[in-house]
């Protein structure tokens, strides 16, 4: 029966070959949509698990995605922080999106700021001279090329890079606060990083009593939302690629089967003349659609792997992670679907009457 079933799939290689990829489709939008979804979070996380900070002081309803952050905090609030017991650095940042690249910029008071965890390492250059200077990482700066005395523009402004440091610092260009702050049009702030000695815990509760409507994070909290299934704003995302390559592949299948019923309704009517039952023909058409789910599935993880190792060449600020959760999803989904898809034409090829069907021309 296995050997009737790859010969059935050769007989029309064509259609075998577009039922084939519609699944590889399904496995490789899940694969690779979802593996920058993960790798951009991982990332991300490493980078702002990289600034050192133990709490996380942020306005009401703030964002876990901190240049979406409005930046409405008063900047007077860092005294008040300051002198709450156990507290030993609070440094303001006001977080922005730069428009032409899509990259974090963060505004910073770099004394306090390079208080925090092990402060900047310096590959080349200093800290700011002037307003107009930036701080660049090192895997920015060896994407764009730059070096110590370029000139980039950021937030329609040129700018000119003052040092570059090793990445992992919450964000890839830093500029001063007062020249954010200018830009931009305020004077606040998008949050306080804060580190404490002694238990962050009690900390957090102290400024919780202070202020009792703001967010106030662990670090470690913080880190655990950075996962697609735990942000609330990325589980519709997912749930679209899911449900699109589902209906994709279900669709495709069920009409390659169902053309496949009616091409073999003769042959069907021999097989049944010959002893098969019923449920032998269901198998015969449902392992056929299996056949396409497996060949689909490695078809599609090669090509995410392809796909990812070329992309992470073209762009190495790029972190694109396929995780052993999602390949499972991948397979699954491409099983299912597939299997769904048979189900129709397996049964109706099952009820054919073998009479009629030897008639069939």
């Amino acid at each position: 029966m296995t050997g009737l079933i790859w010969a059935n799939l050769w007989a029309r290689p064509v259609r075998s070959l577009l039922s084939v990829l519609a699944v590889a489709l399904q496995v490789f939008l899940l694969l690779f949509l979802m593996g920058m979804t993960e790798g951009i979070l991982s990332e991300y996380s490493q980078r702002i698990g990289g600034v050192g900070a133990d709490l996380l002081v942020q306005h009401p309803g703030a964002s876990v995605f901190l240049a979406f952050s409005r930046a409405v905090l008063p900047e007077d609030l860092k005294p008040t922080l300051a002198n709450v017991p156990g507290v030993t650095v609070v440094a303001p940042v006001l977080a922005v999106v730069n428009s032409n690249s899509i990259t974090t910029i963060f505004g910073i008071d770099f004394d306090s700021y390079n208080r925090l965890g092990s402060g900047f390492l310096f590959h080349q250059g200093g800290p700011f001279a002037g307003p107009y200077d930036v701080i660049v990482d090192n895997v920015k700066a060896a994407d764009k090329g730059l070096k110590v005395g370029d000139a980039v523009e950021l937030l329609n402004r040129q700018f000119r890079v003052a040092g570059i440091v090793e990445h992992g610092r919450g964000a890839r260009f830093f500029i001063p606060l007062r020249t954010a702050q200018e830009l931009l049009e305020v004077d606040t702030v998008s949050m306080f990083w804060v580190t404490v000695s002694g238990d962050p815990h009690q900390v957090q509760e102290r400024f919780a009593r202070l202020l009792p409507r703001h967010r106030i994070t662990l670090m470690d909290e913080y880190m655990s939302l950075m996962v697609s299934t735990s942000l609330p704003e990325v589980r519709p995302f997912s749930r679209a690629i899911i449900l699109v390559g589902l209906v994709i592949t279900f669709l495709v299948v069920l009409l390659t089967m169902y053309t496949v019923v009616l091409e073999r309704t003769r042959e069907i009517g021999i097989l049944k003349a010959l002893g098969a039952s019923r449920w032998d023909i269901v198998a015969m058409v449902v392992r056929e659609a299996l056949a396409i789910a497996v060949v689909g599935t490695l078809v599609g993880v090669g090509a995410s792997y392809g796909v990812r190792a070329l992309m992470m060449h073209l762009r190495p600020t790029l972190t694109i992670l396929i995780t052993a959760d999602w390949l499972l999803w991948g397979i699954g989904l491409a099983v299912v679907a597939c299997t769904l898809g048979a189900i129709y034409p397996a049964f109706r090829a099952a009820a054919a009457d073998p009479v009629a069907a030897l008639a069939y021309e």
